[in-house]
Protein backbone atom coordinates (compact mmCIF):
# COMPACT_ATOMS: atom_id res chain seq x y z
CA UNK A 1 0.00 0.00 0.00
CA UNK A 2 1.45 3.39 -0.93
CA UNK A 3 0.94 6.29 1.47
CA UNK A 4 -2.03 7.02 3.67
CA UNK A 5 -5.60 6.51 2.56
CA UNK A 6 -7.18 9.91 1.93
CA UNK A 7 -10.63 10.90 3.09
CA UNK A 8 -12.26 12.19 -0.12
CA UNK A 9 -13.64 15.73 -0.13
CA UNK A 10 -17.29 15.99 0.94
CA UNK A 11 -16.91 12.71 2.90
CA UNK A 12 -17.54 12.11 6.58
CA UNK A 13 -16.42 8.87 8.18
CA UNK A 14 -17.94 8.20 11.57
CA UNK A 15 -16.22 5.38 13.41
CA UNK A 16 -16.90 3.66 16.68
CA UNK A 17 -16.24 0.46 18.54
CA UNK A 18 -19.02 -2.07 19.06
CA UNK A 19 -20.99 -1.82 22.30
CA UNK A 20 -19.65 -3.05 25.62
CA UNK A 21 -19.42 -6.80 25.85
CA UNK A 22 -19.07 -9.75 28.15
CA UNK A 23 -17.33 -12.57 26.34
CA UNK A 24 -18.33 -12.47 22.67
CA UNK A 25 -21.77 -10.92 23.19
CA UNK A 26 -22.99 -7.42 23.97
CA UNK A 27 -23.83 -7.01 27.64
CA UNK A 28 -26.66 -4.88 29.04
CA UNK A 29 -24.61 -1.68 28.72
CA UNK A 30 -23.56 -2.62 25.17
CA UNK A 31 -27.17 -3.18 24.14
CA UNK A 32 -28.15 0.15 25.69
CA UNK A 33 -25.27 1.89 23.89
CA UNK A 34 -26.31 0.29 20.57
CA UNK A 35 -29.87 1.53 21.10
CA UNK A 36 -28.55 4.99 22.04
CA UNK A 37 -26.97 5.29 18.59
CA UNK A 38 -30.43 5.90 17.15
CA UNK A 39 -30.87 9.15 19.09
CA UNK A 40 -27.15 10.01 18.98
CA UNK A 41 -27.45 10.18 15.19
CA UNK A 42 -30.63 12.30 15.19
CA UNK A 43 -30.16 15.08 12.67
CA UNK A 44 -27.13 13.43 11.06
CA UNK A 45 -27.57 12.16 7.54
CA UNK A 46 -26.12 8.68 7.03
CA UNK A 47 -25.66 7.14 3.60
CA UNK A 48 -24.12 3.79 4.55
CA UNK A 49 -23.24 1.62 7.53
CA UNK A 50 -20.21 -0.66 7.30
CA UNK A 51 -18.98 -3.33 9.68
CA UNK A 52 -17.01 -6.55 9.66
CA UNK A 53 -19.07 -9.71 10.02
CA UNK A 54 -18.39 -10.09 13.75
CA UNK A 55 -21.70 -10.58 15.54
CA UNK A 56 -21.13 -8.01 18.32
CA UNK A 57 -20.42 -5.37 15.65
CA UNK A 58 -23.54 -6.32 13.71
CA UNK A 59 -25.59 -6.31 16.93
CA UNK A 60 -24.32 -2.79 17.69
CA UNK A 61 -25.25 -1.62 14.19
CA UNK A 62 -28.68 -3.29 14.15
CA UNK A 63 -30.77 -0.60 15.93
CA UNK A 64 -29.33 2.23 13.79
CA UNK A 65 -29.70 0.14 10.65
CA UNK A 66 -33.34 -0.65 11.45
CA UNK A 67 -34.19 2.94 12.41
CA UNK A 68 -32.70 4.34 9.21
CA UNK A 69 -33.63 1.52 6.85
CA UNK A 70 -29.98 1.21 5.81
CA UNK A 71 -28.57 -2.31 5.57
CA UNK A 72 -25.20 -3.01 7.15
CA UNK A 73 -22.59 -3.66 4.47
CA UNK A 74 -20.03 -6.19 5.62
CA UNK A 75 -16.42 -5.39 4.83
CA UNK A 76 -13.44 -7.62 5.62
CA UNK A 77 -11.75 -6.35 8.76
CA UNK A 78 -8.23 -6.59 7.41
CA UNK A 79 -7.20 -3.12 6.16
CA UNK A 80 -10.74 -1.83 5.50
CA UNK A 81 -9.94 1.90 5.16
CA UNK A 82 -9.35 1.95 1.40
CA UNK A 83 -12.57 0.00 0.68
CA UNK A 84 -14.64 2.19 3.00
CA UNK A 85 -13.29 5.43 1.52
CA UNK A 86 -13.80 4.19 -2.03
CA UNK A 87 -17.41 3.12 -1.42
CA UNK A 88 -18.16 6.12 0.79
CA UNK A 89 -16.62 8.91 -1.29
CA UNK A 90 -18.75 12.04 -1.04
CA UNK A 91 -21.05 10.46 1.54
CA UNK A 92 -21.50 10.18 5.28
CA UNK A 93 -20.64 6.64 6.32
CA UNK A 94 -20.46 4.82 9.63
CA UNK A 95 -17.95 2.07 10.51
CA UNK A 96 -18.75 -0.03 13.56
CA UNK A 97 -15.74 -2.18 14.28
CA UNK A 98 -13.49 -3.56 16.95
CA UNK A 99 -10.25 -2.30 18.43
CA UNK A 100 -7.97 -4.01 15.89
CA UNK A 101 -9.64 -2.75 12.72
CA UNK A 102 -10.26 0.69 14.26
CA UNK A 103 -6.51 0.99 14.84
CA UNK A 104 -5.90 -0.20 11.27
CA UNK A 105 -8.25 2.45 9.85
CA UNK A 106 -6.68 5.12 12.06
CA UNK A 107 -3.17 4.26 10.89
CA UNK A 108 -4.23 3.99 7.24
CA UNK A 109 -5.78 7.47 7.38
CA UNK A 110 -2.79 8.87 9.33
CA UNK A 111 -5.36 10.36 11.72
CA UNK A 112 -4.08 12.40 14.67
CA UNK A 113 -4.25 11.25 18.28
CA UNK A 114 -5.51 7.95 19.61
CA UNK A 115 -8.09 5.86 17.73
CA UNK A 116 -11.64 5.40 19.09
CA UNK A 117 -11.14 2.09 20.91
CA UNK A 118 -12.97 2.88 24.16
CA UNK A 119 -16.59 1.85 24.47
CA UNK A 120 -18.67 4.92 23.70
CA UNK A 121 -16.05 6.72 21.56
CA UNK A 122 -17.65 8.22 18.45
CA UNK A 123 -15.24 10.00 16.11
CA UNK A 124 -16.16 12.05 13.04
CA UNK A 125 -13.40 12.21 10.42
CA UNK A 126 -13.54 14.74 7.60
CA UNK A 127 -10.90 15.95 5.14
CA UNK A 128 -9.06 19.21 5.67
CA UNK A 129 -8.41 21.27 2.52
CA UNK A 130 -4.85 19.88 2.43
CA UNK A 131 -6.20 16.31 2.54
CA UNK A 132 -5.18 15.56 6.13
CA UNK A 133 -7.94 14.13 8.30
CA UNK A 134 -9.70 16.34 10.85
CA UNK A 135 -11.18 14.53 13.84
CA UNK A 136 -14.08 15.55 16.05
CA UNK A 137 -14.32 13.38 19.15
CA UNK A 138 -17.71 12.66 20.73
CA UNK A 139 -19.21 10.07 23.06
CA UNK A 140 -22.24 7.80 22.96
CA UNK A 141 -23.71 8.13 26.43
CA UNK A 142 -26.13 5.68 27.98
CA UNK A 143 -28.47 6.36 30.88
Amino acid sequence: MSGPVLVPQETTLIILRHGDRTGDDLNTTGIARANALVTTFDGIEIDAIFSPGIQRNLDTAAPLSAARGIPVTRVAMENPARRIMSAGAGKTVVWIGNSGNLRSIWESLAAPGAPPVEYGDLFFITPRPNGAPAVERRRVEVN
